[in-house]
């Protein structure tokens, strides 16, 4: 009987973890599906699953090639904004001077609407992958700095007290407690930014460019390839679904405790 409810246990469990985020997107595909076909709207304005699978198919070397090149521009500057992120949270959390100084500033930047910082981009960098990196940085850049920060200046004051009974240096505690217990927060901000850095890219590719789906888009438009575009958007999507769980795998993975300690 007890291995017999541990089996059904498995299932709902699977059922809940797998079934339900895949019940989601299979109702609204239906549903467009659907819509599609009782309002009998045209695929030039809107076209169906079917039409883009098929658009899909026959470009399917150019589709890859573009999302091979998106996902390397979207990966770089994910990366050099995690890095630079981190790194400017570590200093403003050190030092109150800093911070006060340095806060301001990077909230007018971040306040500077991106699209109308593309085309200087290609201005200033060229038409090679510079421009699209540099946006990609610059969208997902302070969601970074204000996750890391809120993590870095939340560790519990019991722990600091503890690492400071235990004679700990400076860097010791930030390596054995600040760091460890910001991390959490830290996954937070990464899993914000991940989404946006495609947006940076793409708002780039479509700025100006001669390669990423971003391109295909535009350069589709004009031929009133709708179901190409379709094709591009639906591979943007599954890009972005693809970078915000893996990062959520590497979460559980480096951090297994930090479920164990939220209710």
């Amino acid at each position: 009987m007890l291995m017999k409810t541990n089996a059904v246990q498995r299932e709902r469990g699977l059922l809940y973890k797998v079934g339900l985020p895949v019940i989601g997107p299979v109702v609204f595909i239906a549903l467009w599906w659907l819509l599609i076909i009782v309002f009998h709207i045209r695929a030039f304005f809107l076209p169906a699953p079917p039409n883009i699978v098929s658009a899909f198919l026959d470009n399917v070397s150019m589709l890859m090639s573009a999302t091979w090149v998106t996902l390397e521009e979207t990966l770089a500057g994910f990366l050099i904004a995690t890095v630079a992120g981190l790194l400017v949270a570590l200093a403003l959390t050190t030092s109150e001077v800093t911070r006060r100084a340095a806060m301001p500033v990077l909230v007018v930047i971040n306040a500077v609407p991106k699209v109308a910082v593309a085309p200087l981009l290609v201005i200033w960098m060229g038409f090679d992958k510079t421009p699209k990196i540099v946006m990609a940085t610059l969208i997902c850049f302070f969601p970074i700095i204000l996750s890391s920060m809120a993590g870095l200046t939340a560790v519990p004051a019991d722990l600091s007290e503890l690492a400071r009974s235990l004679s700990a240096g400076h860097w010791k505690t930030f390596a054995k407690v600040r760091f460890p217990g910001a991390l959490p927060q830290v996954f937070v901000g990464l899993k914000i930014a991940a989404p946006l850095a495609v947006i940076g890219t793409v708002v780039a590719e479509i700025a100006n460019s001669t390669e990423g789906l971003g391109y295909v888009m535009v350069s589709e438009a004009p031929q009133g390839e709708t179901s190409v575009e379709f094709a591009a958007v639906a591979l943007l999507t599954i890009l972005t679904l693809a970078l915000y769980y893996a990062l959520v795998g590497l979460e559980r993975a480096l951090l297994p405790w930090a479920r164990e300690t939220k209710s």
